[in-house]
């Protein structure tokens, strides 16, 4: 290397982010991996797929691919960081030296952007509930329809006495963009103000709803069968008979990959600011443990134990059976209007959900900020704002054609089909391309603890088996049914297509933008003299 091109790469590391402290980082991190999943898609999770038992799939899940994939985002994203690469397309260059690999990793800047698009308007909807709660706009409504038709409204699918269009959404849309907007503005520094600020937040608002429903006792004694503790053993009591369901195993998993973040490519990126010397092994550990106390402990303790006491076993069953939303914005807003300061519990449950959320987005929305940054010289507030405006323009798909399937559309193909493939791609790149002991030893670098032996014949085999049985099952099982838009009214045809040419069009943006950039490192390359 010349004296020339070691100064470059001195200092376009120098230049890099990093992260002000290990605590910083670990929050960032927890906030990264804690969000919506854990406190509305977990319970519900549990609830319908056997209860005690799900847990069952769910750990060994954790143990093969949860914490595994963990160590290999941190172990990639520390090895491009040291190459001044905070994204997969860098990254898998330098791990697999062949002209493809970059290419593969444009996919690992596509999916977590295009996860943003739609999450961040997901997101909005727990701010508007939180400040919904504050001033009882929804107390009086006593009906699990009439929660229907009021989120209905509020979303624009119907107009009602609640909303008479889409007014009040959009101002929250705008609201929770801007404030990811402003943290991404800030760089790291930013995310790691958000991570000390909002985790223990999260923790705090979490203990205090779970001390309330631990002290609930019976709500109604001429019911006595309808009580937390029913409720608890309405989630934890195990049917073994549904072990034997894949169903059961699939759910388990995808679990494990939404409430860890993993193949969501925030992680490496996150990873990237770290120093060659920092331990990634106890730093995932750390992660892992802070994200499943959130997960297990308070969001399996609360919102379903809470239904339970208030409309029984059955009632809850039917509503968990509707999926995250019908528990989280239709049964307990009806909860909190039977509490007393019920008010204050509403707005502190949405506002934690909100908090959960933008921890989450601004972290998908990283990978493409560092590659505007790293690749293109983009400054950190010119590339949040650049951001800012593409997703400003592409969130109104989303916002307007979310009655015709807009969203849930890109929520298979990006949300459970997508974060799988690409962590397939890392686990093969990293494991059996760069090279098993490879891998191994970046992993172990600065490591104070080593990591069991066994850990890598899962990283090599069982991972990867998995993670190729579990997109075959799910393209089996989902996949075809949604290529053939099977059950979508012919109306919605146009929408769902319309998405599928917008993950299209970002994907092969991204390629693109891959090129270009390789094609001015290469002519940099050649206007520096040999030595």
């Amino acid at each position: 290397m010349t004296q020339h091109t070691e100064h470059t790469t001195k200092h376009e590391h120098h230049a890099r982010e990093k992260w002000g402290t290990k605590l910083g980082l670990i929050l960032a991190m927890a906030g990264n991996a804690i969000g919506l999943g854990n406190f509305l898609r977990f319970p519900v999770q549990c609830a319908n797929n056997g209860g005690g038992a799900f847990m069952i799939p769910y750990f060994i899940a954790l143990f093969l691919l949860g914490i595994p994939l963990m160590w290999v985002e941190w172990g990639i994203g520390r090895f491009g960081g040291k190459y001044g690469h905070g994204t997969t397309p860098g990254m898998f260059h330098y791990l697999w030296k062949n002209p493809v690999s970059k290419y593969l990793g444009a996919v690992g800047i596509m999916i977590p952007f295009c996860l943003v698009i739609y999450y961040t308007y997901i997101e909005s909807w727990t701010l508007a509930y939180s400040a919904f709660s504050f001033t009882g706009k929804y107390f009086g409504i006593t009906t699990h329809q009439g929660m229907i038709d009021f989120l209905g409204a509020y979303q624009g699918k119907v107009v009602n006495q609640h909303f008479n269009g889409i007014g009040t959404a959009y101002l929250f849309f705008l609201i929770t963009l801007l404030a990811n907007i402003w943290i991404l503005w800030h760089g790291t520094k930013g995310i790691e103000w958000l991570g000390k600020w909002a985790i223990p937040t999260i923790f705090i608002f979490g203990i205090i709803l779970l001390v309330r429903v631990f002290t609930l006792g019976t709500p109604n004694p001429a019911l006595p069968e309808q009580n937390v503790w029913n409720g608890l053993g309405f989630i934890w009591n195990p049917d073994f008979r549904q072990l034997g369901n894949a169903k059961v195993w699939l759910a388990a998993t995808g679990q494990i990959f939404f409430t860890l973040s993993v193949g969501f490519g925030a992680i490496q990126t996150y990873a990237s600011y770290l120093t060659p010397k920092d331990d990634v092994v106890a730093s995932g550990l750390a992660t892992v443990s802070a994200n499943e106390a959130a997960e297990v402990i308070l969001g399996g303790s609360i919102a379903i134990p809470v239904t339970v006491a208030f409309f029984g076993i059955a009632a809850t069953q039917q509503i968990a059976a509707g999926g995250s939303f019908d528990l989280g914005f239709f049964a307990l807003p009806l909860i909190f209007q039977k509490l007393p300061f019920g008010q204050f519990f509403g707005t502190i449950w949405f506002f934690l959900l909100f908090l959960a959320g933008i921890t989450s987005s601004v972290a998908m929305a990283q990978p493409i900020m560092a590659f505007l940054q790293e690749e293109f010289k983009v400054t950190r507030k010119n590339a949040a704002l650049m951001i800012g405006g593409a997703l400003f323009f592409l969130m109104h798909p989303v916002i307007f054609f979310l009655k015709h399937g807009f969203l849930d559309e890109m929520d298979f193909w990006i949300g459970t089909f997508g974060i799988v493939f690409l962590a397939l791609l890392e686990i093969i790149i990293f494991i059996w391309l760069f090279g098993a002991k490879n891998a191994w030893k970046e992993i172990h670098s600065g490591a104070l603890m080593k990591v069991p032996r066994v850990f890598l014949f899962i990283m090599k085999y069982i991972t990867p088996a998995y993670l190729i049985i579990l997109l075959g099952f799910w393209f089996y099982q989902d996949g075809l049914r949604v290529i053939t838009m099977a059950g979508v009214p012919p109306e919605n045809y146009p929408y769902i297509w319309f998405a599928r040419f917008l993950m299209i069009g970002t994907l092969i943006v991204a390629f693109v933008a891959v090129y270009i950039a390789w094609q001015k490192k290469h002519r940099i390359m050649q206007r520096i003299p040999s030595s």
